[in-house]
């Protein structure tokens, strides 16, 4: 439950945890938000955590000088980049065993056929695209590790994601969290951010449902026949 309540209160009141992080010294702080960002990226059990928000939040206080924003900015390269590249090795040598035991419960059938679809879609590029999307930027470089997808590929898009991705939402928090109106609305444009990112995701999951219900019904349908 602490670990939990620990994620629910980020995504709550984001800034004033990553303040609460700050007060504690700058390794703990930086460290934090490392620890984040490579975990949603890295690992394939915590696809849920709040990775864009948490960005937008630490380049609020990168202008307000509780972080320097060049190391910031390394440090979320280099989360982004090597928890993809994780991602992908876990896939590659676990993949299989991981989904068969049916021990990661936000691998749902319906994610990963989300997932899969928009790799098929989208091929290499996906790697790329998909770092906007959450719980597809967890899932797809472990598919793509799982498919066999050619690692120098793979490496590509993932520098390329990794970096444009973290850099986005880092500096628009950098830029825009000192105006007067996002600080008065800062944990609403925090729900705002997440609710959007979330967006394409449950779209994809709505279609998903009912595509399944239509080819279950066309199914009986011939079968009745």
């Amino acid at each position: 439950m602490g670990f939990i309540d620990t994620i629910i209160n980020l995504i709550r009141d984001p800034r004033g945890f990553i303040a609460s992080a700050i007060a504690m010294g700058p390794v703990f702080a930086y460290g934090f938000v490392f620890l984040i960002i490579f975990v949603e990226t890295g690992v394939v059990f915590f696809p849920f955590l709040p990775g864009d928000s948490l960005l937008f939040a630490a380049g609020f206080f990168a202008n307000g000088g509780g972080f320097n924003i060049i190391l910031l900015l390394a440090l979320v390269w280099v989360a982004a980049i090597g928890g993809d590249q994780c991602n992908f090795m876990i896939g590659h040598f676990f993949g299989r065993r991981i989904i068969d035991s049916g021990k990661v419960k936000a691998m749902t059938p319906e994610r990963i056929e989300k997932s899969e679809a928009f790799l098929e879609k989208w091929g290499k590029l996906a790697i790329f695209i998909g770092r906007f999307f959450p719980f597809i930027r967890t899932f797809v470089p472990f598919l793509a590790g799982m498919g066999g997808m050619h690692w120098g590929h793979f490496v590509t898009y993932n520098v390329l994601g990794g970096i444009t991705w973290s850099s986005s939402f880092l500096l628009l928090g950098y830029f825009f969290g000192g105006i007067p109106f996002v600080q008065e609305h800062f944990e609403l444009l925090i729900v705002v951010i997440i609710v959007l990112s979330a967006i394409p995701t449950v779209v994809g999951l709505v279609k998903a449902q009912l595509n399944r219900r239509k080819a279950k019904a066309a199914k009986n349908e011939i079968e009745a026949k």
